[in-house]
């Protein structure tokens, strides 16, 4: 390994990095806010293919924006490990959610391409362009089109602007009626591996610096919208039908009904109409969040809330409209990749791994439906995330990145040598400039 590839791979180097795309934000003050088919998204792209290329892999621009990098692995056209994460952010964000295990992957291909090994298998790098469904209100979108398991309605989608999903696409030079063309098939993959920040304390608590993830916990998301009488606020208690005091009430039981499941539920928008200080509210429109790593649990616990949900607006003289906006099903992990990432944490001294249920969402959950996945936590300081507080140890970066390396070749090392699945050309689209 060159002195050159130490340099651009180890931890300081990529939390360099991580600064420099965060500098591509719409917020000023330092802080992020980087959306789907935007400007920022394109610049990111650039960097992450300059530095895919400076890795030693082809790069191109999927048909959904996602930025793609490949290392042909002892013969062309090879069936692939998908390794990456995403680029995309929240509004105020961290700059480590995603980010860093797009560096971490790319990181991790640079190593093993300048050892010299030809791998049975191809690796393939995919640095997503929407996890977090910030723009258009719908997560995934990025991971969706590459599982191939994208709605053609959501291209109708708008975002603040008023620009549909459509519209955003031919902004951004992508044609929306061939997002197909980003869909993998089984054939083409033997995993994926995605390196994470952990958004949660256990690690820190432990001592660990790294972990596994068991399961990615299952979530649907619904908006809720009560509706009552708006009307002065002289009006007599007997007499008022206030939907944001039947909203209130709704929130607190939606709190003790998680509580006592011990499921997630977080209610995190919360909207009054006509919202001035003399007038009863005439309507509440409010979000619910719900995760578990059961749907069993998660749908149980929803059944209960729905119910509870009418039984309160009927009490109240309040109506409820309640439209489900996400749903995506929990997802265990592969035994046989966990197995590589808990080989790969060994090689840095922890012979005794935690497994960790990831409550947050990740590109996996759709990455899933096209092959195996697995993910490999690091540590994150309180457990802060989509925050600008989020902070890792250069330490544990080093970690993390020795840790994927080693899961990346311990991985493969057990894989069966395959004939390729495709010609070359055709293992992936053609080189492009990044975008």
């Amino acid at each position: 390994m060159t002195s050159a590839t130490l340099d651009r791979t180890g931890a300081l180097s990529l939390l360099a990095r991580c600064d420099e795309l965060a500098a591509h934000s719409t917020l000023p003050g330092g802080l992020i806010r980087r959306v789907y088919l935007t400007a920022e998204h394109r610049a990111v792209n650039a960097l992450a293919g300059q530095w895919m290329i400076e890795a030693g892999m082809r790069t191109w621009q999927d048909a959904a924006g996602n930025q793609c990098g490949r290392l042909e692995g002892s013969t062309p056209g090879l069936p692939a490990l998908l390794l990456g994460s995403h680029l995309d952010t929240v509004p105020s964000a961290g700059r480590y959610d995603g980010i860093l295990g797009v560096l971490i992957a790319i990181a991790a291909v640079d190593r093993i391409h300048a050892s010299g090994i030809r791998l049975p298998v191809a690796l393939e790098v995919v640095a997503f362009g929407d996890e977090e469904g910030t723009r258009f209100g719908r997560a995934l979108l990025g991971s969706r089109a590459l599982a191939g398991t994208s709605d053609p309605a959501w291209l109708d989608l708008t975002d603040e602007q008023g620009i549909t999903l459509r519209e955003a696409y031919r902004a951004f030079g992508l044609d929306p009626d061939a997002l197909g063309a980003a869909a993998r098939q089984p054939d083409d993959l033997v995993g994926y591996l995605e390196a994470h920040i952990e958004q949660g304390p256990y690690l820190e608590e432990a001592g660990h610096a790294l972990g596994i993830v068991s399961t990615i916990a299952g979530a649907r998301r619904f908006s809720l919208t009560v509706n009552g009488r708006a009307g002065h606020s002289g009006t007599p208690f007997e007499r008022r039908h206030d939907a944001l005091a039947g909203a209130a009430e709704i929130v607190t039981v939606i709190e003790a009904t998680a509580r006592s499941a011990g499921i997630i539920a977080t209610v995190g928008h919360l909207e009054v109409f006509p919202n001035a200080v003399n007038v009863i509210p005439g309507r509440v429109e409010l979000s619910l969040d719900l995760r578990a790593e059961s749907d069993a649990d998660r749908d149980g616990v929803w059944k209960q809330i729905s119910d509870a949900l009418t039984e309160i607006c009927d009490r109240r003289g309040l109506t409820v409209d309640a439209r489900q906006t996400h749903s995506a099903p929990a997802v265990a992990c592969s035994a046989r990749l966990r197995d590589a990432v808990a080989a790969g944490i060994a090689r840095t001294g922890n012979a005794d791994p935690l497994f960790l249920l990831s409550r947050a969402g990740h590109d996996g959950m759709a990455v899933a439906a096209v092959t195996e996945i697995a993910m490999l936590f690091i540590r994150c300081r309180g457990g802060v995330s989509h925050h600008p507080d989020e902070h890792v140890l250069a330490a544990d970066v080093a970690a993390a990145t020795d840790a994927f390396e080693a899961a990346v070749l311990a991985l493969v090392a057990a894989e069966t040598p395959r004939s390729p699945a495709a010609p070359a050309d055709a293992a992936a689209p053609a080189a492009t400039p990044p975008a």
